[in-house]
């Protein structure tokens, strides 16, 4: 049994939300990890059949306005602002947090985001009045802007997923937004523990939110994103660390944590899921070799466990990047097996591939829900083992967790690294 200290400006996490391609709330996202149903499917929100990948972790089903208590608002909310404003709402309802049990002065927002798209459709009369003939005339530019509806602009600030979501739940404090790539989630953690423990706040809503499936952002990814080319079972494609990995799919969703100081959770009877033991970001140069990046990466799990107090051999489980790229997943297990080699290691992209900004969120979501429960779910597809990627996966059934406690990683291709440490209540 760990024991571990709780001082008093501890931060704890009380709520989860999640809107995911493998199911949105923690009920049934949770049931999905489980039972190792996979979310990657072919695309249905445009037409994909003339592209070299035709299959994403997307999103299906979602209704946002189950999640808005203005309807109105849903017309200045992009695709990621409507996940990141569901899964906050879901999370607050998880934490029992109404308006009003909450001091909204004290109440505050961190969230990750991507850069954010237009919808084809929205742009079509600016476009067309650029036309003449069949060509497009760009000195017309201002003339077709003058066209299009005055608040458009307002749903590709990165920032407004935030905004939405702090006038939602009335949180008038600290109001912020990581734009980090898949670093964001994990960077709004620890931007949130932060404001916490200087006193700034009493609790926050953090986590992130993310589509990438706009044709823009896609004809882009299918060019520059190391994706899979895979065309069989697409549930099958998403293989972290095994030897038959040929590259990365991406998705969209957002998850969104409820973080509290221990003194202001306790004091209105909130149920505590986990605790926020550490939070560590470094950057290693990408120009550098391998080794030394693998060594960076090393370095910076070495940190977060001595921040947490932890030793190796007491951590429950790694929750890996797990990107499912050749090198990527090489690099990371090389680090892993240099700091952690014992410690089952759990990939959560292999269910719904890379999400982005809102990948730490879903992600560290998962080792709460694991925390919690006991569990540790599979690594999907993992079968034939890679030399060159000595990590201990679980593969096949999920494990039995031999402690309360998990260190969730995520890594940009750019060398950023953030690190955070969980335990349990």
């Amino acid at each position: 049994m760990i024991h571990l200290p709780h001082p008093p400006d501890e931060v704890v996490v009380t709520g989860v939300g999640v809107v995911s391609p493998i199911g949105t709330g923690r009920e049934p996202f949770w049931g999905s990890l489980i039972q190792g149903t996979s979310g990657v499917r072919p695309i249905r929100q445009f037409d994909a059949s003339a592209m070299p990948v035709r299959i994403a972790g997307e999103v299906q089903d979602f209704q946002p306005a189950a999640y808005v208590s203005k309807r109105k608002s849903l017309k200045l909310m992009s695709r990621d602002a409507q996940f990141g404003v569901a899964a906050s709402t879901l999370a607050c309802h998880d934490a029992r947090i109404a308006r009003g049990t909450v001091d909204p002065e004290r109440f505050g927002v961190v969230l990750g985001a991507d850069r954010v798209s237009l919808d084809l459709e929205e742009c079509e009369s600016t476009y067309r009045a650029c036309l003449v003939g069949r060509q497009f005339d760009f000195s017309r530019w201002s003339e077709g802007m003058a066209k299009t509806f005055p608040l458009l602009f307002l749903k590709v600030l990165p920032n407004m997923i935030a905004s939405h979501v702090a006038i939602e739940h009335d949180a008038r404090g600290p109001n912020n937004t990581m734009h980090q790539g898949e670093l964001s989630g994990l960077l709004a953690v620890s931007e949130a523990c932060r404001t916490i423990q200087r006193g700034a706040a009493d609790a926050m809503i953090v986590g992130g939110a993310s589509s990438q499936l706009n044709p823009f952002d896609w004809i882009y990814h299918c060019v520059t994103g190391g994706l899979s080319r895979r065309q069989d079972d697409p549930a099958d494609v998403l293989r972290p660390f095994d030897a038959r990995r040929d590259g990365q799919v991406w998705g969209e969703g957002a998850g969104a944590l409820i973080l509290e100081s221990r003194r202001h959770a306790e004091a209105r009877g909130a149920e505590i899921r986990a605790r926020v033991l550490a939070c560590v970001t470094t950057w290693q140069p990408t120009a550098v070799s391998d080794a030394r990046r693998s060594e960076g990466l090393a370095r910076t799990i070495v940190e977060a466990l001595r921040r947490a107090g932890i030793a190796p051999a007491e951590l429950g489980h790694v929750n890996a990047n797990g990107l499912s790229t050749i090198d990527d997943d090489r690099l990371e297990s090389h680090a892993l097996a240099d700091v952690v080699p014992d410690v089952p290691v759990f990939a959560p992209k292999s269910y719904f591939g890379n999400l982005g900004a809102a990948a730490g969120a879903v992600e560290i979501a998962a080792s709460v829900l694991a925390i919690e429960s006991g569990l540790v779910p599979a690594t999907l597809n993992y079968r034939q083992p890679d030399p060159e990627c000595p990590v201990r996966l679980i593969a096949g059934e999920p494990l039995l967790a031999r402690s309360a406690t998990a260190l969730t990683i995520n890594r940009t291709r750019m060398g950023q690294t953030t690190v955070v440490v969980l335990a349990g209540p």
